[in-house]
């Protein structure tokens, strides 16, 4: 049994979560050390000489999120004659990119593989809590905020300055950020590959959500889940449906039978003896519209991730291209 420690500073994991979660039991998580790798900032402008003459602003102008900066972290093996993967992480409700990045100890991965990386935060909410704008049921409801339109423009930043391959492009989420990766791929299916949400879920309301191809979806969810439960249920905001009806409606987008198999289990938490998650497909799905769901028992909404969580996922996305 692989085990580990996580080390994050004051309570800044816990706020990963939507809300506290009092059955979780959390784990500390490894900190890593300061890369050498390039990490390049996306938000470099350059200086226009101002004019007399106000220029006609063309009805297609691209959306200016000059106030939302983010970095990229490109590994240093990256070749530009090469196209590389691009993995987007969404961090959870009160929680920002850096926190969201220790917890799931992804840059490793990014290095050791090759693909370029980018863990971004939302914006402040009506109590100033970090929330992304993701479904009716979390979290942050401000009409105003266009987060799926940020996530976007960052997908076309990357992928206007480094060899970004269009067929790998993928979303992990946990939390907030997994409710935000379903909202993506809702609207924006031909763009991403696929998504893996840690304790998220789709639309209740299946009419929201109109993918205009199919997308690979893992969901994984604690079965004792005290914030958003494994059984569906609500926030302040809305209502959310449970993490098998939230793989049922993708397998109905994707075009699957409702047939499903197990795959076998694994072990996903550490503080759980054992291999305590049970994975799970649906059969019939399109090359390119997969659906899992693992089932993590007796697990919380925060989980003490095994040291191979990181890789067990960037596996699952690599083998789940667009076709």
């Amino acid at each position: 049994m692989r085990r580990f420690t996580v080390a994050l500073t004051a309570a800044a994991l816990l706020v990963v979560a939507c809300s506290d979660d009092s059955s979780s039991q959390t784990s500390d998580a490894p900190t890593t050390s300061p890369s050498t790798t390039a990490v390049v900032d996306s938000t470099t402008e350059s200086t226009v000489a101002p004019t007399t003459v106000q220029p006609t602003v063309p009805p297609t102008l691209p959306p200016n999120f000059d106030d939302r900066p983010f970095d990229v972290f490109v590994p240093s093996g990256y070749d530009a004659a090469t196209a590389a993967p691009l993995v987007i992480l969404l961090h959870g409700y009160g929680a920002s990119g850096a926190i969201q990045n220790i917890y799931f100890n992804m840059q490793p991965q990014a290095e050791a593989r090759g693909f370029l990386y980018v863990y971004p935060d939302g914006t402040l909410d009506q109590i100033n809590s970090n929330a992304w704008n993701a479904t009716n049921a979390c979290c942050n409801d401000d009409g105003s905020v266009d987060d799926s339109g940020y996530l976007a423009f960052i997908i076309d930043d990357v992928s206007s300055k480094y060899n970004v391959d269009p067929a790998r492009i993928f979303l992990v989420g946990h939390s907030n950020g997994g409710f935000m990766s379903y909202r993506m791929a809702c609207e924006y299916a031909d763009r991403i590959a696929g998504i893996v949400s840690l304790a998220g879920a789709t639309f209740i309301d299946t009419a929201q959500c109109a993918p205009s191809e199919p997308v690979n979806i893992l969901q994984i969810h604690g079965t004792d889940d005290g914030t958003i439960a494994y059984d569906g249920g609500s926030t302040p905001l809305g209502s959310y449906p449970s993490a098998e009806t939230t793989v049922a409606t993708w397998s109905a987008y994707n075009g699957c039978t409702t047939a499903t198999e197990t795959l076998g289990t694994t072990d996903l938490n550490t503080n759980i003896d054992g291999d305590e998650t049970t994975m799970q497909s649906f059969s019939g799905c399109p090359i390119d519209g997969a659906v899992e769901l693992w089932t993590m028992a007796d697990s919380p909404h925060i989980p003490g991730l095994q040291t191979t969580f990181a890789a067990d996922i960037i596996d699952w996305l690599f083998a789940h291209p667009n076709a």
